[in-house]
Order: C-alpha cells, then sequence, then structure tokens
C-alpha cells in the first residue's frame, strides 16, 4: 500500500505552530491601556505595515512583467493571483469608498488618535533622494527593534529567493495577520469605542481580505514556487520561522517601550 505523502502547506504548518502560537498570543495585545500606549504601538508598527509592501513589490517584480517592452513571464494563474494581492493592498477602499493603500490608511488612523508620524515621513523622505534602508532607518531615529525588524525583511527581499519572500510574505504576514489583529479590534473597540475608526476600519479590512482571499491565494503562489523540491520547501520553513520570530522581537520591543502602569 502506498504511502501517503502529507501535504507540504499543512507539513509547513506543522512546523511553524509553536512560533506562530507565541506571536498570536504576546502580551502587547493586552498592554494597550491608554490611548498614549496606543499611539507608542502604531508608532513602532508602521514601519511594518510599511515594509510589507516592499515585500509585495518584490513578488511583483519577480512574477510578473513590470518592464517596457512587456512580455509574458511565468505562470498566468501566478501573475493573476499576485496582482489581485496588489490592486487590494496598493489601491484597496476606505471607509468613503476612495481609493488608498493600506499604508496610507494606516497613517491617516495614526494622525486621527494623535501618533507621530513623522519619524516615518523622514524615512520616506531619506528613501526618496537615494539613501539606503539603513540610512534611511538612521535619520527616522527608528526604535532598534524596529531597525532589526525591517532589516530582516529586506535581508530576505535582497537574496532574490522569490520563493524565500513568498514564504516570508505567505507565513510570516498574511497566514498569521488575522489572528493578532482579531486581539486587537476587539480590544480597541472596548477601550476606544468611536475613537478609532479609521484604525479599526484598517484592521478589519486586512482581516477579511487576509483570511478570506490572499491567504489562499499566497498559499497557492507557494505551492507553484516550491512544486516538488524539498530544499526549497526546507527553506521556505526557515524563512518563515525566522519573520515570526522577528515580529515576536518587535513586539517585545513595543512592549518595552509602552508606558508601565504606576505601582
Amino acid at each position: 500500500m502506498p504511502t501517503q505523502v502529507q501535504d507540504p502547506i499543512l507539513h509547513l504548518q506543522q512546523q511553524l505552530a509553536p512560533v506562530r502560537a507565541q506571536l498570536v498570543a504576546h502580551d502587547v495585545y493586552y498592554a494597550l491601556h491608554s490611548l498614549e500606549d496606543l499611539q507608542v504601538f502604531m508608532q513602532h508598527h508602521v514601519f511594518a505595515v510599511w515594509d510589507f509592501m516592499s515585500l509585495l513589490k518584490a513578488l511583483q517584480r519577480d512574477l510578473t512583467c513590470i518592464t517596457v517592452p512587456w512580455m509574458p513571464r511565468g505562470n498566468p494563474a501566478t501573475r493573476r493571483l499576485i496582482n489581485e494581492i496588489v490592486l487590494e493592498e496598493e489601491t484597496d477602499v476606505d471607509q468613503q469608498g476612495q481609493p488608498a493603500s493600506h499604508f496610507e490608511m494606516y497613517l491617516r488612523s495614526m494622525e486621527e488618535c494623535g501618533a507621530d508620524t513623522a519619524p516615518m515621513h523622514r524615512m520616506l523622505g531619506a528613501l526618496a533622494i537615494g539613501e539606503s534602508i539603513e540610512k534611511a532607518l538612521e535619520v527616522a531615529d527608528a526604535p532598534e527593534s524596529v531597525r532589526q525588524f525591517v532589516l530582516a525583511t529586506f535581508n530576505v527581499i535582497d537574496s532574490s529567493d522569490t520563493h524565500a519572500i513568498a514564504a516570508a510574505f505567505t507565513f510570516g504576514r498574511e497566514d498569521v495577520i488575522p489572528d493578532m489583529f482579531r486581539h486587537l479590534v476587539h480590544d480597541l473597540r472596548e477601550r476606544f469605542p468611536s475613537q478609532l475608526d479609521t484604525f479599526t476600519y484598517y484592521l478589519d479590512r486586512h482581516i477579511q481580505l487576509d483570511e478570506e482571499v490572499h491567504t489562499p491565494l499566497a498559499q497557492q503562489m507557494v505551492r507553484e514556487l516550491c512544486g516538488t523540491d524539498a530544499n526549497r520547501w526546507q527553506e521556505c520553513q526557515e524563512v518563515a520561522a525566522n519573520c515570526m520570530q522577528a515580529r515576536v522581537a518587535l513586539w517585545d520591543g513595543i512592549k518595552a517601550a509602552l508606558s508601565q502602569p504606576v505601582a
């Protein structure tokens, strides 16, 4: 009787389960006791919202044709799925039905709750004049946990291994984000009713899109890129685990920066 081969996506998820559980159960979600705490969280987290788009654009660069003259490139199904994700991440609709990227929605939500957007704008300004990621983070005076998180993301991007980038995107971000954000949405609505409309809309939108649409599409992308190559699947597991550990370290940094309750 032939041995049944385990689905590689399921196997990868099982291997990632311990670090995923650590991330989903992190106590930073329950440490946002004041509006000031939320501001600190957002001032750190916005950098992860931003570098997510660089992961996505790296995939679009590798899996579709973005040069002129245009030529058909790769698998049409993979092209379609990555372009669908780009459409919704880069030009989704806000509460008023107007086009906006999720990053732009996040900046708007920061402004609404009084969080400082100046560091991110300094970083974007530095990048616009050609500074390196390292220098731009320095110009932004980003916290050390943020610097390490962003640099870890760009280490994956700079590897130019498309399957590794896809693993970071799929399992380090899309697959785990809904479970992380559910904690925030529930607690924020309880603590700050009607004060954070754009932010809770952003969180709700991510939960819906990532869980129902993006994660299944992204998993199919990883299947396409890895095929039956055992080495690629192993590399995907290692990259995804490293990405989740980097997020845990970012959450640790945020928790350490939060205001401490008076004894």
